[in-house]
Parts: C-alpha cells; structure tokens; sequence
C-alpha cells in the first residue's frame, strides 16, 4: 500500500490530497493515513496544506525528478530478504490490478491500444540482447512513470520481473 500511494502521488504530479489519493485508489481515505504517516515518518511524504475545505494533503519529499527505485544490495551485507519480499507485494499488487482490469467492459485486450496483457517468456539471450531488454524496461520505467497532464488521461500500472532462470534440480 505505501509503494502504491509514492506512486500514485508521483503519478498525480508529486502531491495530492488525502480525498484525491483514496478516488484514485479505490480505498476509503481513513485506510489510508496510517501508512501516510509511516511515510511521513521514513521522510518520503511531507504534509502540506491543501485548500480549504480539502482536508489533509500530501506531496513527495526530497526527490529529484523521477519516481522511487530500489537499491539492489546482494551478497553479505545485502537486503535480499527484503528486496524479495518487496517484488512478492509488488507481484500481489499486480495480480489485484489485473484482476480488477478483468471485469471492465471496455478494457483492451488487444490491437495497438491493448491496456491489458501478461505474460511470460523463457529464452536464451547474449549479453547485447540483455542490455536491449534493459534499455527497453527502462523506456516502459520512463513512459509509465508520467505524471498527470492533459493527454495523459489513463492511469496505467506496469510491473515486470527480469531475472536468470537456474536450472533446477531434477526430481525422483
């Protein structure tokens, strides 16, 4: 939920009322300030004051100009553990997304404008092929990680795994 509301205050242009971030999100508003303030608290968000009237809002804190990335630290002092459990969420988030998409009538799930798809691929590739794969899921990074503005009228959410497949055991 919280990587869901840095987002989703990214997406709406860095800052958002309470009110705002809970339409947007499908979620009551009171579910949403416990973990407003654990990030207010990690120093993530800043409490702002919204207009009049609008109750409490919020805007992204000390960033430069993109969206939140993860810091990918493995080995001895790494935060594997944490990093897996981050992109199971991440996966799970997708899923409810997916699923949700699944019952809108006017969802497209195919031609240009196809705003629905999964899917998973298994392929050998060179090393030049892996930095194609990566600078194209950074391009999908830059366009999906867009705040509002005028012709940006649909809310999108992208999440993707990339990762070697080891072979595995073979079973009895």
């Amino acid at each position: 939920m919280r990587q869901e509301l840095v987002d989703t205050l990214y997406a709406l242009g860095g800052e958002a009322s309470v009110a705002d971030l809970a339409q947007t999100l499908g979620h009551h508003a009171d579910g949403l300030y416990y973990h407003l303030r654990l990030l207010r608290k990690a120093g993530l968000v800043e409490e702002i004051q919204a207009e009049p009237g609008a109750g409490l809002a919020y805007r992204l804190a000390g960033r430069g100009s993109g969206p939140l990335r993860l810091a990918y630290r493995t080995g001895g002092q790494g935060n594997t553990e944490a990093l897996s459990a981050y992109v199971r969420g991440l996966l799970q988030v997708a899923g409810k997304d997916f699923e949700q998409a699944l019952a809108l009538p006017e969802v497209a799930v195919e031609g240009k404008r196809r705003q629905l798809w999964a899917s998973r691929n298994k392929g050998w590739l060179s090393a030049a092929e892996i930095e194609e794969v990566n600078a194209l899921l950074e391009r999908l990074c830059e366009l999906t990680s867009q705040p509002r503005s005028p012709g940006r009228d649909t809310l999108m959410t992208l999440v993707f795994a990339l990762s070697p497949s080891l072979p595995r055991a073979k079973r009895r």
